[in-house]
């Protein structure tokens, strides 16, 4: 009789949310992102928990600011890779018009938001949706989070 081979541990968590376009619902995003990384064992307050929650707060905000069609939501998106101590967030709304890092002046009160991205970010990103909108990215590495190895298959 043959064994079957050992299937790899899942070592990626998924979080998808849709939250109102409004102050409230971009609160709510940052405040559910905070809780998910803690569910998925990156502990509130730890140097990675903070990076992702200020960029799903940053991403929010543009997503309600800017982003806003009356009537229409936007989706928060968190993919945890385990393996890599990595977390990809995805925000995505229905204005097609796509955001730019170089608005505002250095003495401008605004337009600082995706400079703070850019810089908490490994890579970072704009690309179209399916349906009317884009969906603006994020791929935030996890300090002090230890990479999961990957189980090896066993013969």
């Amino acid at each position: 009789m043959t064994v079957p081979p050992a299937e790899e541990a899942v070592t990626v968590g998924e979080l998808v949310q849709r939250f109102s376009s409004t102050r409230r619902g971009a609160r709510l995003a940052r405040r559910l992102a905070a809780h998910q990384l803690h569910t998925w064992g990156v502990p509130y307050d730890s140097e990675g928990s903070d990076a992702v929650v200020l960029v799903v707060a940053e991403l929010a905000a543009n997503a309600v600011l800017h982003g806003r069609v009356p009537g229409r939501d936007f989706a928060l998106r968190l993919v945890y890779d385990a393996a890599a101590a990595r977390v990809r967030v995805e925000l995505s709304d229905t204005r097609p018009r796509m955001p730019r890092a170089d608005r505002g002046g250095p003495l401008d009160e605004a337009g600082r938001g995706l400079l703070l991205v850019a810089a908490l970010a490994r890579a970072w990103g704009v690309a179209p949706r399916r349906g009317p909108g884009k969906t603006v990215w994020a791929e935030v590495d996890l300090p002090g989070v230890r990479p999961r190895a990957r189980p090896s298959a066993r013969p």
